[in-house]
């Protein structure tokens, strides 16, 4: 048994990982020759300005007034250069922003599972083909583009972290800091004969990177006041920097300035999905090579040709897989004409290479090249294009070359993905064979579906293990002389011993089918029909979160459709209570969007109630137990009271601007620290045992709530004491065991079922349950995967300066905090109970990408990871410490 579960859990961990080796690799290409137009550049330098999370509507809008918020970059917009409105493509996140800017390149979809503030992957950019960069900002973006740049141009000045503080008396001061410091810069540059050189050589970038206007949105929102001063603060810095750059260099009329945002932000101050408010980005551009504001009556926006723009290209050098917006350069059509066919001729270039590389690892008669752009008709593409060049048809060079770079981009596509097809099957045919192996052996060894029609096992054939281990010869030998790495032999391997295992119970599925055949058709169509309706709910609530509300509605109703209405009227009607009011939360707003910190001290106060209520039961009982679980029970009484006054102390401190009270947060770590051992100084009777669990990570969960969410790991606990207590009638209707007080129940017995019973069709229903109430823990009241789905403001309690591996972790507890609620419930000791594949997506948001892999990842975790949790639930449960004092009887 013990290799069995082993087994099991080696294959899960191989199919948890597959998705991010089958979706998820880089498509970025290597090994291209740089391509580059032969005409001169219009500038000499370019001075980029990224205001971090500015949205565009609240840039170019006027204010209460009737004034602009940035009157500087206005007057641009009316008299000096072009502007418009950006398309960030999503995941509407810093880096794939600043990489999409600065590289040409949309987000390396690999990184979705590396490292945030590095890039998981080797890139060119604008920075490493430069003379030399100099950049300053933030720290968790500069040094994106600085390592990994080839020798030591790109130069980096950036605040101490610390500065990123959300709960900061003003955000604007970190871009202060940049705009005080790159004048500083140029004026030590006067004094610096080396450094003077430098910054008036060709090619040479200046970036500076604006943070304050993203923290003053997470932190305040962007309607906020502190939001719109901000924007005000940064253009006067932009119009002061724009004045020393013409000034230090004589207006030379050869410098590029772009003005922009790596995204936007929602009402409710996050980012990384692909509402409107977060991928509308301003874009103004003025200087060397830009085009003058040209009055029209009527202003069209082509959103297609928005979406396409490449910011990075502006300067008139091509990168990677962006397109130029030749109709922002203010230069000769030939120029234009010129610049738009070394930027085809580049991308044609990856798509020559990744055909390359596939094409060396493929079987000759098994490769299969992009049919739509053959050698022929890329010769053909280019021959023409260089042709109408040569005629002075530049209109028709530009439109040429669109259709090739679309094409070459479709054939990137198609290469990077060629193998997705063969893992695929190969992991879904791993998927169902363990799974037809996992069910064979459970109906084998506790199922009595097939005792009486069992045959006499026939001695085994040395043909089926011969064919499989020649089938697995062959599958290496096909992958090897293909130079496949090696997790392809994993995928490719795996099935072959799953299903020779399947095979060997060849018997067993003879014996279940002849049982089947035996019983009533009627009852059979029922069962079939019932369990898939379940399954399709599970599935779609995945998507839906509605969906759970219907389930949880079915649910309410189920006791009223069998006996225990009869036997148990008062638990079947707690059942249906908090059924419906559990139902209500999937309909509610995802959290984070309105937070409301009275409905926190609400769900407090209610906690503060029920405590009362037990604590009372507690001083009336006169067994020798009564001062320990009393003093446990206040001390967590305390512990609520504590959480109360920090989330509403920080939240008022916050307002003030006065940041996160030291002692507030000291309280906050100490209670999340003693959440998981102070339950174990309770007696471990169950009731007893679970409250006391549920009081310690409420207490954590106050402190991570901001609004309606406080109240629902409380709802989703009664909900849980009434399921103990209707499998317990259920169990007693079908014999399995006399009714007992759960006051009288010790967690610490460890009864094993399967020692006396098999298992029966209620079994599928407790299980059904269970993994419903595990997805609803998940979804009820947000998505796990959307980082845009949840506030900031969840951890202010604990921390406030920027740390996103810190607030991740904070944030994930949070949602696993329900979990732990129904695992440990699940331990009771009354129960007894002893495919997302191809719908992951690697395009599109954080919130879509996220989305899929969620759905993926707690499928295969509900397998992995339940194992891990279920011990931390048996730690919970069933064991006990002790303040003082010597053992003494655990009985009521």
């Amino acid at each position: 048994m013990l290799l069995f579960f082993t087994l099991g859990l080696l294959i899960h961990f191989v199919f948890f990982a597959s998705i991010f080796d089958i979706y998820f690799t880089s498509p970025l290409v290597h090994g291209m020759t740089p391509q580059f137009t032969p005409l001169p550049p219009p500038a000499r330098r370019l001075v980029l300005f990224v205001a971090d999370g500015l949205r565009a509507d609240t840039l170019y809008e006027l204010d209460e007034n009737g004034t602009s918020r940035a009157p500087f970059i206005r007057n641009i917009i009316m008299h000096e250069g072009s502007w418009g409105i950006s398309h960030t493509r999503v995941p509407t996140e810093s880096r794939p922003g600043h990489v999409a800017l600065i590289a040409g390149f949309y987000e390396d979809v690999s990184a979705v599972a590396k490292g945030w503030k590095e890039n998981p992957v080797e890139f060119d950019s604008l920075f490493n083909e430069s003379k030399y960069t100099w950049s300053w900002g933030s720290p968790d973006i500069l040094p994106m583009f600085a390592k990994g740049a080839s020798g030591d141009h790109v130069y980096t000045y950036s605040y101490d972290a610390k500065r990123e503080d959300f709960g900061a008396q003003d955000a604007t001061k970190l871009d202060t800091w940049v705009f005080d410091n790159v004048k500083d810069f140029f004026h030590h540059a006067r004094n610096n004969q080396s450094l003077f050189s430098k910054i008036n050589e060709e090619k040479i970038v200046f970036f500076l990177h604006l943070l304050g206007i993203d923290t003053n949105g997470h932190a305040h929102r962007p309607s906020s006041r502190d939001y719109k001063d901000n924007i005000k603060k940064v253009d006067d810095g932009v119009k002061e920097i724009v004045s020393m750059f013409n000034h230090f260099y004589g207006n030379d009329g050869k410098t590029t300035f772009i003005f922009t945002s790596d995204h936007g932000m929602t009402d409710w101050g996050s980012h990384g999905a692909g509402h409107p408010s977060e991928t509308l980005t301003p874009l103004v551009t003025w200087g060397a090579g830009i085009n003058y504001p040209q009055r029209v009556s009527a202003q069209q926006f082509d959103d297609s040709f928005l979406k396409g723009t490449s910011i990075s290209l502006l300067s008139g050098v091509c990168y990677l897989q962006g397109i130029l917006p030749v109709d922002y350069l203010n230069n000769t059509d030939l120029f234009k004409a010129e610049s738009m066919f070394t930027n085809a001729v580049q991308i044609l270039e990856q798509f020559k290479v990744k055909m390359t590389q596939k094409k060396e690892v493929t079987l000759p008669f098994l490769f299969t090249p992009f049919k739509l752009l053959s050698d022929s008709k890329q010769f053909n593409i280019l021959r023409k294009a260089r042709s109408y060049i040569k005629h002075r048809k530049f209109d028709e060079v530009v439109s040429l070359c669109k259709e090739l770079i679309h094409l070459a981009l479709k054939g990137l596509s198609y290469y990077h993905t060629y193998d997705r097809f063969f893992l695929g099957i190969n992991v879904v045919i791993g998927f169902v064979g363990w799974i037809s192996y996992a069910s064979l052996l459970i109906i084998k060894s506790h199922s009595n579906l097939i005792k009486g029609v069992s045959k006499e096992v026939k001695k085994p054939s040395h043909l089926l293990p011969c064919s499989f281990v020649a089938i697995g010869i062959l599958v290496a030998f096909f992958l090897l002389i293909q130079a496949c790495p090696w997790t392809y032999y994993v995928y490719g391997l795996l099935p072959v011993p799953i299903w020779y295992a399947v095979l060997r119970e060849f018997q067993v599925v003879q014996d279940l089918v002849t049982s089947l055949l035996t019983y009533p058709l009627s009852h059979f169509v029922g069962y079939l029909l019932v369990f898939t309706l379940g399954i399709e709910v599970l599935v779609l609530s995945f998507f839906y979160r509605y969906m759970l509300t219907a389930g949880l509605t079915a649910f309410a109703v189920w006791p009223f459709l069998t006996r225990l209405w009869t036997r148990a009227k008062v638990t079947s009607l707690s059942w249906a209570f908090f059924s419906v009011l559990l139902a209500v939360f999937p309909l509610m707003p995802v959290v984070g969007r309105k937070p409301d910190i009275s409905l926190v001290m609400g769900a407090g106060l209610l906690v503060l109630l029920l405590s009362l209520c037990v604590v009372t039961s507690l001083m009336k009982r006169k067994d020798s137990f009564r001062k320990e679980e009393l003093l446990v029970h206040l001390l967590q009484v305390l512990s609520t009271v504590l959480s109360m006054y920090v989330v509403y102390s920080t939240q008022s401190s916050l307002l003030r601007k006065q940041g996160l009270p030291l002692m507030n947060q000291i309280i906050s770590w100490a209670t999340l620290a003693s959440s998981l051992f102070v339950p174990l100084l309770s007696s471990p009777a169950v009731f007893q045992r679970l409250f006391s669990i549920l009081l310690s990570l409420m207490s954590t969960y106050l402190l991570l709530s901001t609004g309606y969410e406080a109240v629902f790991p409380l709802v989703l606990s009664c909900l849980m004491f009434v399921w103990i207590n209707i499998e317990q009638e259920t169990l007693q209707q079908s014999g399995v065991c006399c009714k007992q007080k759960l006051t009288s129940i010790q967690f610490s017995y460890n009864t094993d079922i399967t020692q006396f019973r098999q298992l029966y069709l209620d079994d599928i229903r407790r299980a059904f349950f269970l993994v419903f109430f595990l997805v609803t823990a998940f979804f009820g009241t947000g998505n796990i995967a959307s980082i845009n789905s949840f506030d900031l403001a969840s951890v202010y309690c604990f921390l406030t300066v920027f740390s996103p591996f810190m607030m991740g972790a904070l944030m994930m507890w949070k949602i696993l905090i329900p979990f732990v609620l129904v695992m440990c419930a699940f331990e009771a000791p009354f129960f007894f109970l002893q495919h997302f594949f191809f719908l992951v997506k690697d395009y599109g948001s954080w919130l879509d990408i996220g989305t899929s892999i969620s759905h993926y990842v707690i499928v295969m975790s509900m397998t992995i990871f339940l194992v891990f949790l279920n011990g931390l639930a048996q730690l919970l449960t069933t064991k006990k410490l002790r303040l003082c004092g010597k053992p003494k009887s655990h009985f009521m």
